[in-house]
């Protein structure tokens, strides 16, 4: 059976299995999803106006053997670029055609990111997917609740707890492929391991464990027809983590937290087979407190991160930067009907920059952190108000106090319509949110490749959004949301790459449809969406690697109460990109073709606390590019096993 075939027989599956499904007689509320990321008070869905996509523990359980930037990949509005490249390959993270730095990653509640990367993004390739409990993204605009850099969505990670058992272990072991199209030998090359600790001791409970990568079999640069194959390029990871915490009642809790990242990867440089290295570490601790008193709550949470970044190649550089950040809130709920959130975040970042220059042997520091500092203190207010005949409203404001641009001001208004009947109902949307994105440490202060300018100015952008969502019984959701960004101070590059304000305004729009149907008593499922971005209002450099088009469709199957199964495909639309040639240096425009991905997963529970698995990713072979001349992954298989008592 040849490619077209085998996709066009998933799809005919896909669109002919509702017509078999059996209607379930359970209540909504099983179904239904509580919110926290719009409004950081739990919600039920049907009150929340915001478009929030969630990946559930479940979920995530089904998606061992990927990793982090993969699973967010199957997002509606969201295209990860280089998460299917060879293992150290640099995430793109593009939302509704916006770019890593207009993107916010929260862990348990606290911000992270690198204050000395371009972009200011957090790097996934620190997070592993075993420490996760469940994934919350909030699409559009959230400046008001999340600060400089929430432009187009939040995505908030919240880890696994404590058990309620004295002591209780994991542990997740699993080998695999990691081989290119052209080369299918199966050679075991990708060994992942994990064992993770936690329990609680009268009032006192814990989480503690290890991770470790090591993968090697491909080559981070594609080498073309005619060229002598690349050598492999290594990739190893591990990392720790640790909380203890106190629970004095229901009311009164907190805990600390310490994690201790590491990744070290080889890469070659440009499209020439080199002997080049990169490592990045990351340390963070912190602490989060919670005390709950009648219909209010009062919430801290804080976090410092220390990160180091270094490159050993022919132009050898060092990255080191701190960040500390909180963000403290006290939330009440007034009735049944109006509830509010009031509180403070601060953002606390330096960082230095060294290399070793041209003609020299001696390492120089470029930046210092004397000067790459600034500060950020934010108060804000947002509030929802829930009617009795179906109405809800959520608005607020925040006044961001940088100590380099002075005083800032957004909002968000974002009325809803719940019209219920039965145990379905059916929702419309529509948000109207400002948003802004101070430039990063490296675009004010880089002096060592000559892209600074301090004289950068804030980005800004108004997002409006409507949309409609239909809550099936008990057996499924259906969305449609339409969205439009405008944006102004876009910061681009010149023909010298110094940073500088794009003048001309611009807007992105699309549209996100959305399904997640069960049949058959739970045992089948559907997830599916589709996204369509129009960046013909941006300049080529703009709209690099940002596709029109994105499917995502995902079949699951439970064979019986121990055995589950899905089939996964991904259509990725084509593609503009920027090939740089090394030896001109000259910058050409480029199209990388379309490609599709079929994966397979299957588990099996052998025992109540052993259970093993397997994956076959890109089962067609698709021989494609995610960046130009660089490696993807083709076929591709896993297995492994989860122990836990």
């Amino acid at each position: 059976m040849n490619k077209k075939n085998l996709l066009g027989l998933v799809f005919t599956l896909q669109l002919i299995t509702p017509l078999f499904a059996q209607k379930e007689e359970e209540k909504v509320n099983e179904l239904e999803e509580v919110v926290v990321s719009d409004s950081k008070f739990q919600l039920s869905r049907s009150n929340s106006g915001k478009v929030i996509t969630k990946i559930s523990s479940e979920t995530l359980e089904k998606s061992q053997g990927k990793s982090v930037a993969e699973v967010i990949n199957m997002v509606s509005g969201i295209h990860i670029n280089g998460a299917t490249n060879y293992a150290g390959q640099d995430l793109g993270v593009y939302v509704r055609g916006g770019r890593n730095r207009q993107v916010l990653v929260r862990i348990d509640g606290v911000t992270v990111t690198d204050p000395s990367s371009t972009s200011n993004s957090y790097d996934f390739r620190l997070l592993p997917i075993d420490q996760i409990k469940e994934i919350e993204i909030l699409k559009g605009a959230a400046s008001t609740l999340y600060g400089s850099g929430a432009a187009t969505a939040v995505i908030n990670i919240t880890t696994k707890e404590a058990t309620d058992k004295k002591i209780t272990a994991h542990f997740t072991s699993s080998l695999g492929t990691q081989q290119s199209q052209e080369e299918q030998d199966y050679d075991i090359t990708d060994f992942s391991n994990s064992v993770n600790f936690s329990g609680t001791l009268g009032k006192i409970f814990y989480r503690t464990g290890f991770s470790q990568q090591s993968t090697s079999g491909l080559s981070s640069n594609e080498a073309e027809e005619g060229e002598t194959a690349f050598r492999d390029d290594q990739f190893s990871s591990i990392n720790t983590h640790a909380k203890i915490g106190y629970r004095h009642n229901e009311k009164f809790q907190f805990h600390f937290y310490g994690n201790f990242d590491e990744i070290e990867s080889e890469f070659d440089s440009s499209v020439v087979d080199a002997d080049n290295r990169f490592e990045s570490s990351q340390t963070r601790i912190g602490s989060h407190w919670e005390y709950n008193y009648g219909k209010g709550s009062i919430v801290w949470s804080d976090g410092f991160s220390k990160l180091e970044r270094e490159i050993f190649s022919d132009f050898p550089t060092l990255y080191e930067s701190r960040f500390y950040t909180f963000d403290g809130y006290h939330t009440y709920e007034f009735g049944d009907s109006f509830k509010t959130v009031i509180g403070a975040n601060g953002l606390y970042s330096d960082f230095n920059f060294s290399n070793i220059p041209f003609g020299s042997t001696t390492r120089v520091k470029s930046i210092n952190d004397k000067d790459a500092d600034f500060d950020i203190i934010d108060p804000y207010v947002n509030g929802v108000y829930i009617t009795a005949f179906g109405l809800q409203m959520n608005a607020g404001a925040r006044l961001n106090i940088h100590s380099k641009y002075g005083n800032q001001f957004v909002y968000n208004i974002n009325p809803s319509y719940t019209h219920t009947f039965g145990a379905s109902y059916l929702k419309a949307l529509a948000s109207y949110s400002t948003a802004y994105i101070t430039p990063t440490l490296f675009q004010l202060f880089d002096t060592a490749f000559g892209s600074g300018n301090p004289d950068l100015k804030p980005e800004e952008s108004i997002t409006i959004e409507a949309g409609l969502e239909y809550a099936l019984d008990n057996r499924g959701l259906l969305s449609l949301v339409y969205f439009n960004r405008a944006s102004e101070n876009f910061i681009g590059s010149d023909a010298t790459f110094r940073n500088i304000n794009i003048e001309e305004p611009f807007e992105v729009q699309g549209i996100e449809a959305e399904a997640k149907i069960n049949f058959l008593d739970k045992k089948l499922s559907l997830t599916a969406n589709y996204t369509y971005t129009d960046t013909s209002d941006l300049n080529e450099n703009q709209s690099i690697r940002i596709p029109k088009h994105k499917i995502n469709t995902t079949l699951g199957y439970d064979l019986n109460a121990k055995t589950s199964t899905s089939l996964s495909f991904q259509y990725t639309d084509t593609r503009s990109d920027t090939f740089f040639d090394p030896n001109t240096f000259s910058a050409t425009p480029v199209s990388l073709n379309a490609y599709h991905l079929l994966d397979f997963y299957i588990s099996h529970q052998v025992l109540d606390n052993f259970k093993v698995f397997a994956t076959v990713t890109n089962i067609t072979n698709d021989d494609y590019q995610e960046i130009i001349r660089f490696s993807t992954r083709g076929r591709n298989a896993k297995i492994g096993m989860v122990l836990s008592f």
